[in-house]
């Protein structure tokens, strides 16, 4: 209780009647609704059988999910995939003059994937694989190699794309808003799911803002908070370009008060002390079913630990899917736990809320009042909080009352006395609670 008091200015204003020394004594519970932990089950590339076999047994548990798509595939976007910049045939004659290095690197692979020849996109992702694991003279050789193919006719046109049902392609806009509607979340994996780390700038605020623009456009600004750049990558150049445009993202949060473990990563999450710990694991074809169920066991044994889950393809359609049955046995076992399951942006949102927050309280005429507030930026940080707050200990119901909404709120009892648990809007209007 003392550690989470240092977090607030609590102000206490005690009437001459009241002898109770922690009356109105307010914290924000760590997790919404005062769970013992948060889980985020995300989705990555939007695989046709995430929306029609995973999405349907989310609904039937409760469970907001958020979906990382890539927008460029879905029927009816006005932004495709294009290359930004010069003409690529003054960009291929160079290259048969000029070797790659670190000043045209960026603007040679991202040109390449727009050549309109087979195997090329293949070869970019392989450079950018090796330019995001710093090995640049490796990514120079793909790329040399590359236009030296390019040059000597060694790759085949093109065919034009049909319908891949392994992709957006087989999900409408409408679907999407419709899902969105039932509290999942959509957000941006760029437009057409680059290597973020092998494009220029010009490329890369394409991929990023289009891919924004185009969910603003047809969801709304709700959904244009969080967003995943393709691969995982936590590249410093490209992580500096995308949290100029969006608010949060899974690749990386650079918060003070949370350690950040990865999918790779092989730590404990137990073993932090940080108010917060992010605790990414990629369910995979080869992810044993009880291995799953022990980062449920692990999250539910530390208070701190936010579980993100991600996942890719589903029954044989996406890369390394998952079985639907697998998926509802699984979902199952995290819903059977005192857990918070939300979205990837509601939970970055408490969180930042939370740790953002001032509580001021008092006593006046019988009656307690709450204020809670912060200074981030109202129209996107409005997520409710809850509220522990300490009551009379001869109150049994509590009427909760901030601005037009009332609500009644049984209360509880631990070692410090009676208290309830309510939500409050971080808006800075008063809260009154007041005897049934």
């Amino acid at each position: 209780m003392k550690k989470m008091l240092c977090l607030f200015a609590v102000i206490f204003q005690l009437s001459s009647c009241s002898t109770q020394k922690n009356l109105g004594e307010t914290e924000i519970t760590k997790w919404q609704d005062g769970k013992t932990g948060a889980v985020s089950i995300t989705y990555d590339d939007g695989s046709i059988n995430q929306f029609r076999k995973a999405l349907p047994i989310m609904n039937t548990l409760g469970m907001p999910g958020t979906f990382f798509i890539n927008t460029g595939s879905i029927p009816g976007s006005l932004y495709q995939g294009q290359f930004i910049g010069r003409p690529v045939k003054d960009i291929i004659a160079e290259t048969a003059k000029t070797p790659t290095n670190k000043d045209n690197f960026f603007e040679r692979a991202s040109a390449s994937r727009f050549l309109g020849l087979q195997g090329t996109p293949e070869e970019f992702t392989k450079a950018g694989a090796a330019i995001d694991a710093d090995r640049s003279d490796e990514a120079f050789e793909i790329i040399d190699e590359l236009y030296y193919k390019v040059r000597n006719g060694k790759f085949t046109p093109e065919k034009k794309k049909a319908a891949d049902s392994d992709s957006e392609d087989g999900i409408t806009w409408e679907e999407i808003k419709a899902f969105s509607e039932q509290g999942h979340e959509f957000a941006s994996h760029m437009v057409t799911h680059p290597y973020m780390a092998a494009l220029d700038e010009p490329n890369m605020l394409y991929e990023l803002e289009k891919s924004k623009e185009e969910i603003l456009d047809k969801l709304g600004p709700k959904y244009t908070f969080s967003a995943e750049c393709p691969y995982g990558t936590e590249n410093e150049r490209a992580m500096e370009y995308a949290y100029k445009v969006y608010p949060a993202l899974r690749n990386r949060m650079p918060e003070e008060f949370m350690e950040e473990l990865n999918r790779s990563s092989r730590e404990n999450p137990g073993s932090f002390d940080k108010e917060y710990v992010q605790w990414q694991r990629g369910a995979t074809t080869k992810t044993p079913l009880p291995m799953m169920k022990s980062w449920v066991d692990t999250t539910a044994a530390n208070d701190n630990v936010w579980l993100v889950l991600v996942i890719h393809g589903v029954d044989g359609i996406g890369w390394e899917a998952l079985t639907s049955e697998m998926i509802d046995e699984y979902f199952r076992y995290i819903d059977s736990k005192e857990f918070w399951v939300a979205t990837f942006g509601d939970v970055a949102k408490y969180m930042r809320e939370r740790m953002n927050s001032k509580i001021e309280t008092s006593v006046q005429k019988g009656s307690v009042f709450v204020t809670v507030s912060h200074d981030l930026e109202k129209s996107m940080y409005d997520l409710p909080l809850t509220l522990k707050t300490y009551v009379p200990s001869k109150w049994i119901e509590v009427n909760v009352k901030q601005g037009e909404k009332i609500e009644q709120v049984q209360t509880k009892e631990d070692v410090n006395g009676k208290y309830i648990i309510y939500q409050a809007n971080p808006d800075g209007i008063a809260i009154e609670l007041s005897k049934v």
